[in-house]
């Protein structure tokens, strides 16, 4: 599939058509007040970041509705709650300084894309300001944007994601523990052993 693949913007532009006047029009280059008023109101950020060799990575991270900071100077600042400790995106950010971030608002069609320079954060009155998941973090991604625009609702619409009568039952799905054994793949750990693992961390590592 790689051999033939189309390898040039010329290419492309030749199956596609111009872009719409708005959808040119309506990207800024900074964090402005209706930009700040959504990223209060989402609890879900998808963060991609690519290290300096461009391999590719993007994490969700969640919080309750404006976890997530605008500063004064329209600066954005993502605060690192517990997670799995591998810190795939922070070290992809101090190698390269960039990110895109895609902030979703439950049961709302538009997100935001922001696009920009970032940096990992272990300043202690930054840290000591970031309480919303429960403490202080141990880090913060702090973010300058230099391309933010809204992001049209078609993707949301199309996934039917805020429509709980289009979601498979759960019966329908690979089960949780299932895959996280399948990718393990060490015959001395059960299913039983990363069920109650996973049980254990929403119970006592949510924080």
């Amino acid at each position: 599939m790689f051999a033939d693949a189309i390898a040039s913007e010329d290419a492309l532009r030749a199956i596609y058509e111009p872009p719409a006047g708005l959808a040119q029009r309506k990207e800024i280059q900074s964090v402005d007040e209706m930009a700040r008023a959504l990223i209060a109101c989402s609890s879900l950020v998808f963060i991609a970041s690519a290290d300096d060799d461009g391999r590719c990575d993007v994490t969700p991270r969640g919080g309750p509705a404006g976890f997530v900071s605008v500063l004064d100077d329209g600066t954005i600042v993502i605060p690192d709650a517990t997670g799995n400790r591998r810190i795939d995106t922070l070290r992809n950010v101090v190698r390269t300084g960039r990110v895109g971030l895609i902030f979703v608002v439950p049961g709302r069609g538009q997100s935001l894309r922001v696009n920009g320079r970032a940096c990992v954060s272990a300043r202690q009155d930054l840290l000591d300001s970031l309480t919303s998941v429960g403490k202080p973090p141990k880090s913060a991604l702090v973010v300058e944007a230099d391309e933010v625009y809204a992001h049209c609702p078609k993707a949301f619409v199309r996934s039917g994601v805020w429509k709980p009568e289009t979601w498979l039952s759960a019966d329908a799905q690979p089960h949780p523990a299932k895959v996280t054994h399948a990718h393990i793949g060490d015959p001395g750990i059960t299913v039983e052993q990363i069920e109650q693992d996973q049980r254990d961390s929403l119970l006592y590592r949510l924080a």
